[in-house]
């Protein structure tokens, strides 16, 4: 079955101060192997986004850089790499490592999830001058706590300033559940001070935190052992990722936390992801979306055509495999309709991050 879809560009589509990527892989390398284009006093900072699954990193990475440039989805473990995003506003530029969901070892194993989702997290903290933890405030089941493996991570890298962000708080009907929750989660500490409820709510971004003094690994594990939460996060936001206000408050802070140092990319550098990179993934953001439980983990995807078209539109098709027969029919949906759909919300999605018309065919194929 194949979908072939045209999609005109908008025009309200271009997004402010965002950079758009280019169709091209040989531009977008070129751009990365780039000099930074830097200012006279260029300052630079590297954040981490540390969280459980589904907690609103990708989301909140696309806001924070202004296109959606990494795959969203309400299924876990959508983010499978460790993705790069750039913010470069006036003299500072902020880093994004927008990583996979962090997971147990053994729940990679029983799975057969790919290594990298054990491993990004922690290569990501090697290099971090902060880190984002998010929390799902949401989700009743796991919002009580930090997952162990956050905890572990933020323990081994203690050196590193954290900030705790709860975030879609916009679900909560009661937010008086926000405070029971920041208590719990910092331990009743913040910034090395008892926490004061009122504070929390108005995070101060024009103060740079110092670097809290690394401690013994070994020390830290036996005192974390059976804790829920993490008394050294030096502040707290509490914040919707789809809301432009709330994302826009802690953009300024990132900038702020900038410190003198030369940038690390151009100033047109908006993701070290390739254009194919950033087209699977969207791709696979949609057949998470829409097809019920293991069946988008059992598609592959293959790119058959990338090339431009005589009007300068990307023309893209890709083979969509699948093991089953009753897998392509659930794909390609009554009539061809869902394939439909997902190669026309496809197109859409790209032609914003490539600011190019877009046309697409997918194809459902049986995996032989």
């Amino acid at each position: 079955m194949d979908h072939f879809v045209g999609v005109s560009q908008p025009e309200n589509s271009l997004t402010a101060c965002a950079p758009a990527v280019s169709m091209y892989r040989d531009e977008q390398n070129l751009l990365l192997v780039q000099p930074p284009d830097m200012p006279e006093n260029p300052r630079v900072l590297r954040v981490v986004l540390l969280g459980a699954p589904n907690a609103g990193k990708s989301t909140l990475s696309n806001q924070l850089l202004g296109r959606n440039v990494f795959p969203v989805s309400k299924k876990v473990h959508t983010t499978r790499c460790q993705a790069l995003g750039v913010i470069t506003e006036k003299e500072s530029q902020v880093i994004l490592l927008d990583t996979p969901g962090i997971i147990s070892p053994v729940k990679q194993k029983r799975h057969h999830l790919e290594l990298s989702l054990l491993e990004d997290p922690w290569k990501s903290m090697e290099s971090a001058d902060l880190v984002l933890v998010l929390v799902d405030v949401s989700d009743k089941w796991t919002r009580n706590q930090l997952s162990p493996q956050v905890l572990q991570c933020l323990t081994q890298f203690s050196q590193v300033p954290s900030i705790l962000v709860l975030n879609k708080v916009d679900c909560l009907k009661q937010k008086s559940i926000l405070l029971e929750l920041t208590a719990t989660l910092t331990e009743g500490v913040v910034n090395g001070k008892k926490l004061n409820v009122r504070q929390a709510f108005r995070p101060c971004p024009d103060t740079h935190c110092p670097r809290p003094a690394a401690k013994d690994l070994n020390t830290q594990s036996e005192k974390n052992a059976g804790k829920i939460g993490w008394p050294n996060f030096q502040e707290i936001f509490m914040l919707s990722a789809l809301s432009q206000e709330d994302v826009k408050t802690l953009k300024q802070y990132l900038l702020a936390q900038a410190q003198p140092g030369p940038w690390e990319f151009h100033s047109g550098v908006l993701t070290s992801q390739t254009p194919e990179e950033i087209c699977i993934n969207k791709i696979r953001e949609k057949l998470l979306e829409y097809l019920p439980q293991e069946v988008p983990y059992n598609v592959q995807q293959k790119t058959v055509v990338w090339e431009e078209g005589p009007s300068g539109e990307l023309i893209i098709h890709q083979n969509l495999l699948v093991p089953k027969e009753s897998h392509m029919r659930i794909l390609i949906g009554e009539k061809g309709h869902l394939i439909s759909q997902i190669a026309q919300e496809v197109g859409r999605d790209l032609m914003d991050i490539f600011l190019c018309d877009i046309q697409i065919r997918l194809s459902v194929k049986l995996l032989k």
